[in-house]
């Protein structure tokens, strides 16, 4: 029997600074494979090849990755300036309304790192473009040195809302998650819940309020030893679940349901 089928979101990459490519990290098709039990497909987003209709129709449910460019603030009103960094327009495109047509069928997604930034701003929220820059913030950013392991090490607590969804499916209130990014939510979304935050003030842990499917969204890399990890496992096994259900005809009532 065929699995359901997860639409990784690519991000525009350069290979050797020249040749155009769509990439997608091996550690997304991993986690989406051996925990969640969904096929992975990378998905080129890119308007000039696809629309969202059509994706909506081929996917069971996507997961939007990290990546690193940043979402274009003028997506969120704001002008560009140098700490807001690089950009993808082409997968702006794809993956903001994307995220809307999911929250409004139900159709699952999982946000990760630049994923969480999108859902926030794909529902009218805004972004810092350099969170270390604020007073009382620490460096979230990826170690610039080191191996792969050292650079996705456990860095930092992230603490979960007493009772909220991340507490219930991740049985503590309390999880150690690892730090790679450089901007972060500034103001929610509508409909956004921050439901976990780092112990700088950082939202860390989100999901999309009376949406009926899984809208589960997170700043950290739970991508990466999804397999055993204690925080990152459960997270890709709802996903998968929630996924399944779509794919199988089932159709969510709620993001405490789904997770």
């Amino acid at each position: 029997m065929t699995r359901p089928r997860v639409g990784i979101i690519g991000n525009t990459y350069l290979i050797n600074d020249q040749y155009p490519a769509h990439a997608g990290g091996t550690m997304n098709s991993e986690a989406v494979a051996e925990v969640a039990g969904c096929m992975p497909l990378l998905i080129p987003s890119d308007p000039r090849f696809l629309s969202v209709e059509e994706l909506l129709e081929t996917f069971d449910g996507f997961l939007l990755t990290g990546g690193r460019p940043n979402v274009h603030p003028q997506e969120y009103g704001e002008a560009e300036t140098a700490a807001h960094g690089a950009f993808d327009r082409a997968r702006d495109a794809i993956a903001l309304p994307l995220v809307r047509a999911c929250v409004e069928r139900g159709l699952p997604f999982l946000g990760i790192c630049r994923g969480f930034q999108e859902v926030n701003v794909a529902m009218g929220g805004t972004l810092y473009p350099e969170i270390r820059d604020l007073p009382g913030r620490m460096n979230h950013r990826m170690p610039p040195d080191g191996t792969l392991e050292e650079k996705f090490a456990l860095r930092h607590v992230v603490e979960m809302s007493d009772g909220g969804v991340f507490h219930q499916l991740l049985g503590a209130r309390e999880v150690m998650t690892n730090t790679l990014h450089g901007q972060g939510i500034k103001n929610p979304g509508s409909r956004i819940v921050v439901d976990g935050y780092a112990n700088d003030g950082t939202p860390e842990a989100t999901y999309v309020k009376d949406a009926p499917g899984f809208t589960l969204a997170v700043q950290w890399h739970p991508e990466w030893d999804a397999a055993n990890d204690p925080v990152s496992r459960p997270l890709f096994q709802a996903f998968g679940k929630a996924v399944h259900a779509w794919a199988a005809g089932e159709r969510p009532q709620g993001v405490l349901r789904t997770a």
